[in-house]
């Protein structure tokens, strides 16, 4: 359906005609938002054309950034992994270094002012997410985002204010499944819900809009609107999507079959083209791994023959080196020689001497005593001199007490005469003194058997595809949450925060609230 409005505004007459029919402003320049009116149930299953899923993707992603449709911390993050993926294909660590996501607006600011968390620690959990979506195209990134988004509570619901019969304000929701009833306060859970299959009829007059159940035994609903303009609005929605209601539960028309047959086709040729790149891209991989092995091989073995020459220059230096020292060692030897039959004529030299020297040394012995009585003389005389040094010193010593003594007595004598004048002006000190402490005080259908039974098979296996991805995923989800819980500021907690938490903690989600009036049973309508 998004395609068809595409195509529809390439008419330039009909744009024009449609802006003239509504009161806008005559300023310039005029901004307009072409938007999906109505939204599609199940996404994977309703967007056939790729055009028409990327322009969705970012009408729903626009929709959760701007806070319209509410989305929890820990999806947030998941959803700007796949936007990522989307739009910078996949993680390379060499070209998307830290910062590579600081100017992009990738999460609500909600979610930002609800943790204590900086930019770098947001783009740290995004990028692990982001590097675990390897070898996704675009298109799938765009698709796994909207299957999430579809899951979320304020998905394709256009809220509008009403009044029932006792002038209670509250909310009227419209959606691709029905109608809800939602309280003011909380757009998220709605107090009851009319699926299109269970409403027999909706009309209005002037302000006043009826609802009547396929069930007799419940009371038919009314309430009032603001306008009747805003009524007609309502029932374009409720036709427009109770049809698309009906329509995705038959069989698909011939028009649609081909659309699909087509985009099966495009999407497999696309398969095969993004194989036969990946492969391509392998090959030039492993060819780039073996060149750079090659590479780094020969630049080892250029290496190792660098190292072999030194090797050798230093073996030659080595062996130059230890010829000259066998010649030094050889002159050595024949120096040594020399010496050693020098040394042996002085030996018999000395030995010739020493008979000569042998009367010389009793003279030298004799000489040795006289000095030794000599010595002893003067070391007596030394000591005998040293008593009087220390006789003198002790007389010296005694007249210097005797000094000192002399000098106290006259100090005494002296200090009498003044001692009434000093004790006259002798005055007391204030013994106490002051003290300061200061003390410092310091964030229904017409199938064939054989299809039925083709299509419940098909059914079957993508339902098990789809609960394992949902388990892995609500598991990468949990463990995010419980990772970023620590960090949240629960003063900045809006109130559709809570209520979430409230929900989730209950086990309420968008599927089952709208169950609920069925496993009930079919009694009155009391809001």
């Amino acid at each position: 359906f998004v395609g068809r409005v595409a195509a529809a505004l390439s008419y330039s007459g009909t744009v024009s005609a449609c802006v003239l029919d509504h009161d806008v402003p005559t300023e310039e320049p005029k901004t307009f938002h072409f938007l999906a009116k109505f939204y599609p149930e199940n996404a994977e299953e309703e967007l056939v054309q790729e055009i028409t899923q990327h322009l969705f993707f970012l009408q729903v992603k626009k929709q959760i950034l701007d806070e319209k449709i509410f989305c929890p911390p820990e999806a947030s993050v998941l959803l700007a992994s796949y936007a990522v993926q989307a739009k910078y294909g996949d993680y390379d660590p060499n070209v998307h270094k830290r910062g590579f996501l600081a100017q992009e607006e990738l999460l609500p600011k909600r979610v930002i002012n609800l943790y204590q968390m900086t930019p770098e620690m947001w783009e740290e959990r995004i990028t692990a997410w982001y590097a675990e979506h390897r070898g996704r195209a675009r298109d799938e990134a765009e698709m796994e985002y909207l299957k999430i988004a579809q899951d979320l509570e304020m998905y394709g619901v256009n809220y509008f204010a009403i009044r029932n019969k006792k002038g209670t304000e509250l909310l009227l929701g419209v959606d691709a499944l029905g109608l809800h009833i939602y309280d003011p306060d909380n757009r998220l859970t709605p107090k009851i819900s009319f699926p299109w299959n269970e409403i027999r009829n909706i009309s209005y007059s002037d302000k006043e809009f009826t609802i009547k159940p396929l069930d007799k035994k419940i009371d038919v609903f009314k309430f009032n609107s603001s306008k009747l303009r805003v009524n007609k609005l309502i029932l374009q929605l409720c036709i427009g999507n109770h049809d698309l209601f009906m329509r995705r539960r038959k069989a698909d028309s011939l028009e649609v079959q081909q659309m699909k047959a087509q985009a099966r086709e495009e999407k497999a040729r696309k398969q095969m083209e993004r194989q036969c790149l990946a492969r391509e891209k392998q090959m030039r991989e492993e060819a780039e791994r073996t060149r750079d092995e090659l590479e780094r091989r020969l630049m080892q073995l250029k290496e190792e023959a660098t190292m072999a020459n030194e090797a050798l220059m230093r073996s030659e230096e080595t062996a130059d080196l230890l010829a000259e020292k066998a010649q030094i060692t050889e002159e050595e030897a024949k120096l040594l020689a020399q010496k050693a039959a020098e040394a042996e004529q002085e030996m018999q030299r000395i030995k010739a001497t020493a008979i000569r020297t042998e009367e010389e040394k009793r003279l030298m012995e004799q000489k040795v005593l006289e000095a030794e009585m000599l010595a002893l003389k003067m070391a007596e005389e030394s000591e005998r001199r040293a008593k009087e040094a220390d006789q003198l010193k002790q007389d010296l010593q005694e007249a210097r007490e005797s000094e000192r003594r002399a000098k106290q007595k006259l100090l005494e004598i002296t200090s009498k005469s003044s001692y009434t004048s000093m004790n006259s002006s002798t005055t007391a000190l204030p013994t106490d003194l002051p003290s300061y402490n200061l003390i410092s005080e310091s964030l229904s259908f017409d199938f064939k058997d054989t299809d039925m039974k083709r299509l419940s098979m098909e059914i079957e296996k993508e339902k098990v595809e789809y609960m394992e991805r949902s388990k892995h995923l609500q598991e990468q989800l949990n463990e995010l949450k419980t990772e970023i819980e620590a960090l949240k500021l629960k003063e900045r907690e809006t109130a559709l925060d809570i209520l979430h938490n409230e929900n989730s903690s209950r086990g309420n989600s968008k599927h089952n609230t709208i169950k609920k009036p069925q496993a009930q049973g079919r009694r009155p309508i009391c809001i």
